[in-house]
């Protein structure tokens, strides 16, 4: 992957990644074992399609790796931590090729993390939160301004804070957003709703009636709070409410950790003594699917056969 400037990315990505910026992607081309080579710490990327590695494999297979990966050593001797290449890595392994070639080059973590942001930016294919994840580690752990990405990335600075503003949203509606059933916009507009039940059944709505953006603007404009009526819904929440207040600080600590984990809302319910249940919900078959590889460590579909 070249790291000059293209017409996506700013004039500040220097700023960010130094000298590395001015130095094409060459060197001395190494074979590596596959299995010497581990996953990038900071890759923003969470989920790469199947499909999309099932067609660069067959483009590698018939034309052959046209570009190593790039590659910076490990800790552990004889290892190497990627840099840059995640996709083609997995092609190749699904090729089932026993080794890599591999350029190796010195990088820190901050520019280990900007190359990442940068080659997925390059494709159009980072999620949302994926790139507001990789701009909240600049921001937290390398102390960069908005200012210093928007101009890094190529982007305008409220872009940028649109983005990160995204990881304020409920832990249901970042689901359905880091699954595509919501876009950015969609996040955008419930940003607007301070009630996190309202916004997550705005959200679900939003993918039954697949709303668009401007629908769910006005019914946020018009309905910002969940519409009186719906006294068992009502009660619910206030039932809801009045447990969640009763959780003492550690048992309300691992609910949040759960919630963050699995990806949907998870209620802890402290009963007699220290007996006590934890409640799961899911959207459809398919969610159910994806939380019981997530608790279990297995596909459902494995236990079915």
């Amino acid at each position: 992957m070249s790291v000059a400037p293209n017409t996506r990315l700013g004039r500040g990505l220097g700023a960010l990644l130094g000298d590395h910026l001015d130095r094409p992607v060459e060197g001395e081309v190494a074979r590596l074992p596959l299995d010497s080579v581990g996953p990038n710490p900071f890759q923003p990327r969470r989920e790469f399609k199947e499909d999309e590695i099932r067609e660069l494999a067959a483009s590698i297979s018939a034309n052959g790796l046209l570009q190593p990966v790039l590659v910076r050593s490990a800790p552990e001797p004889e290892h190497w931590e990627l840099v840059a290449g995640e996709r083609r890595l997995r092609a190749v392994t699904r090729l089932g090729w026993s080794d890599v070639p591999a350029i190796v080059r010195e990088v820190d973590d901050e520019t280990m993390l900007v190359l990442a942001l940068v080659e997925n930016l390059q494709r159009r294919n980072l999620g949302a939160l994926e790139e507001a994840e990789g701009y909240k580690v600049l921001v937290e752990k390398f102390k960069r301004t908005q200012e210093d990405i928007a101009l890094a990335v190529g982007k305008s600075r409220a872009t940028v804070t649109n983005i990160l503003r995204l990881l304020k949203l409920p832990v249901e509606v970042r689901q359905l957003l880091g699954e595509e059933k919501l876009t950015p916009g969609h996040g955008r507009a419930l940003l607007a709703v301070d009630d996190q039940e309202w916004a997550a059944e705005l959200a679900r709505m939003v993918v039954e009636g697949g709303w668009s953006v401007r629908r769910l603007e006005e019914t946020v404009r018009t309905n910002p709070t969940r519409p009186p009526g719906n006294e068992d819904a009502l009660d619910h929440r206030k039932r809801r409410a009045r447990q969640s207040r009763a959780l003492d600080p550690v048992l309300r600590a691992l609910q949040e950790e759960l919630c963050a984990a699995l990806g949907t809302r998870v209620v802890v319910r402290r009963q007699r003594g220290s007996k006590g249940r934890i409640e799961i919900p899911f959207h459809d078959d398919r969610d159910l699917e994806r939380v019981f590889a997530l608790v279990s460590g297995r596909e459902a579909a494995d236990v079915l056969e």
